[in-house]
């Protein structure tokens, strides 16, 4: 039987709308109160239509929404309904805010004050959306339809596109500005990888040892988490074990290791980072 998608619920939707409105406004305000008027600039769909604005007397929000705009058609199919309005809206809204906010005075004429804080507030506006179901840039969806054509990892294309616009923003505004934009990405990547994963990131750990039973009971008592064990058998031993696997957050995985090791000093620790956890009972339990 097929099931149907679940509709969100009102409070859904109502949040869902706020927060990419947020992080759109929040783009376009980088864009215009801090980098542009510094000569500083994005990666992406945003980052040619910064270059063609100024190159050109066409608004940059024109040139973000009407180059963004055939990439969603394209790629309706791919990345789906809800996924491509939310992306629509999001995109639509940030253009006309950066239209509204063009001849707005920069906020601080000090470049490194604004890749700083337009780094900041950018990757935070793009996180938000990213993480509400939306995006701000058709970049990811050309990179994908691209791939499928020349069987290279997305993120491998992504990069090759960044790298060549911000070889195109020296020639245009001194490779000065190109260096800063370099940095200004950066920045926003990691702030955005912050918002849409969170600050206490989830870390899978699988442990191998004698001593399973002990070290499990140790890991519930003392840290408060649940553990899984799976059958194994040993490739040069032929031994049958259990393993011993569990998540916890990052904070956590330095108590779990003095753990583990107290235990059994020669144990096997195998560390991966989560970047979502759904389902389950995730939730500590009550330490005595």
């Amino acid at each position: 039987m097929v099931r149907k998608h679940k509709k969100l619920s009102t409070a859904e939707f109502v949040k869902k709308f706020i927060f990419i409105t947020i992080g759109a406004i929040l783009m376009a305000v980088a864009l215009e109160i801090f980098l542009i008027p510094n000569e500083v600039i994005d990666g992406g769909i945003t980052g040619i239509s910064i270059i063609l604005s100024e190159v050109t007397p066409i608004p940059l929000g024109l040139f973000i929404f009407f180059i963004n705009v055939p990439f969603l058609i394209i790629g309706y199919k791919l990345i789906g309904k809800t996924f491509a309005l939310s992306t629509l809206y999001g995109i639509t809204l940030m253009s006309i805010t950066t239209q509204l906010l063009h001849h707005v005075d920069a906020f601080t004429q000090e470049t490194i004050l604004a890749v700083l804080f337009g780094g900041l507030i950018l990757g935070l506006g793009i996180g938000l959306v990213i993480r509400f179901g939306g995006s701000l840039d058709g970049t990811e969806i050309v990179a994908i339809l691209m791939s499928k054509k020349l069987h290279v990892p997305v993120g491998q294309i992504i990069l090759f596109i960044n790298v060549f616009i911000f070889i195109l923003a020296g020639f245009v505004f001194g490779w000065d500005s190109a260096m800063y934009s370099i940095f200004t990405y950066y920045i926003a990547s990691k702030v955005m990888d912050i918002v849409v994963e969170g600050l206490n990131e989830s870390k899978s750990v699988t442990i191998i040892s004698g001593d399973y039973e002990e070290i499990s009971e140790a890991i519930r008592d003392r840290l408060g988490r649940t553990t899984t064990f799976i059958y194994a058998r040993g490739g040069y031993s032929g031994e049958d074990t259990q393993m011993i696997y569990c998540v916890v957050t990052r904070l956590e995985l330095a108590k779990l290791k003095a753990i583990v090791h107290e235990i059994d000093p020669n144990a096997f620790i195998a560390i991966e980072s989560v970047s979502d956890v759904l389902g389950g009972n995730f939730e500590k339990k009550q330490i005595h």
